[in-house]
């Protein structure tokens, strides 16, 4: 055996299954790609991209429009009605209506950035007493259980209900 025509072989046989394999991966991948056309399917999946689009721009719009009525659907204070349950005029966002809230605490509140009767309805009493607890031992007196409530028919004009329960629950307590 002559080691030097070995040594050809070596590199002549894998350099030619390499450009038999190259020329048979080329042919099977050429002809695998001429019956298939996706451009319709691409079509279609942008058409419906188009529409999905158009879909959400108008939900967007629509929860817009929505959440402006919504903010401008506020409850308008009624004057005449406040004033016909109470016998006095009352004065738009006074928590001093609230049975148990005088000027000082109302203060507290506003130091707390609860200024209208939303803001207090939407309070829990645990707050309430929080703050009435950062004014001192002066106001231990006091029970805000009922207040949240009292403020709710306020912000939503409940005067009659709310004159009512402050005549039939003496000083606010409940």
């Amino acid at each position: 055996m002559n080691f030097e025509s070995i040594n050809i072989w070596c590199w002549l046989i894998p350099l030619l299954v390499g450009v038999l394999c190259a020329i048979f991966g080329y042919l099977l991948g050429k002809g695998s790609n001429t019956g298939i056309d996706h451009s319709s399917e691409l079509n279609s999946l942008k058409d419906l991209n188009a529409k999905l689009e158009a879909d959400l721009a108008a939900c967007n719009k629509k929860m817009t429009a929505e959440s402006s009525a919504v903010i401008s659907s506020e409850i308008a204070f009624n004057k005449s009605a406040a004033k016909a349950a109470f016998g006095k005029n009352i004065k738009p966002d006074d928590l001093k209506v609230v049975e148990g809230i005088g000027p000082k605490i109302e203060g507290l509140f506003h130091n707390y950035d609860i200024k209208t009767w939303k803001d207090l309805s939407k309070t829990s009493v645990s707050k309430c007493q929080e703050v009435l607890d950062s004014g001192g031992d002066r106001y231990k007196v006091h029970d805000p259980a009922s207040w949240p409530m009292q403020a709710r028919m306020c912000y939503e004009g409940k005067w009659k209900e709310l004159y009512k329960w402050q005549v039939e629950h003496k000083r606010g307590k409940l």
